[in-house]
């Protein structure tokens, strides 16, 4: 199985809007994902969201980046990798705050 990190489109009519994901080659555009690594946008030419370690996991287990995904992740490392933590960090901040309010 060849696993392709590409865009899939979520956009409607005139605004785009894409995912970053990771999907067998065969699959259509919009089809079954593997894994969500980000989010783009396009008309202000942002990344939105973009979970790193699971790009490079994936890029480790032998995942093809097409051009325009490795376009958006030079634009992610470039504007100094904030875009998002990732999905772990994310929780677990979360429950750490929680516990300080409740404290």
């Amino acid at each position: 199985m060849a696993v392709k990190i590409r865009l899939s489109r979520i956009g409607t009519k005139s605004r785009p809007f894409y995912r970053i994901i990771a999907t067998d080659s065969r699959n259509k555009r919009d089809g079954a994902v593997l894994a969500n690594v980000g989010t783009y946008d396009p008309l202000t030419g942002s990344v939105v969201q973009f979970y790193e370690d699971i790009y490079q996991a994936w890029l480790s287990k032998g995942a093809i980046a097409t051009d325009s995904t490795k376009k958006i992740y030079r634009l992610y490392k470039k504007s100094g990798s904030s875009a998002t933590a990732t999905p772990a960090a994310t929780t677990e901040a979360a429950q750490v705050e929680q516990a300080e309010q409740a404290a």
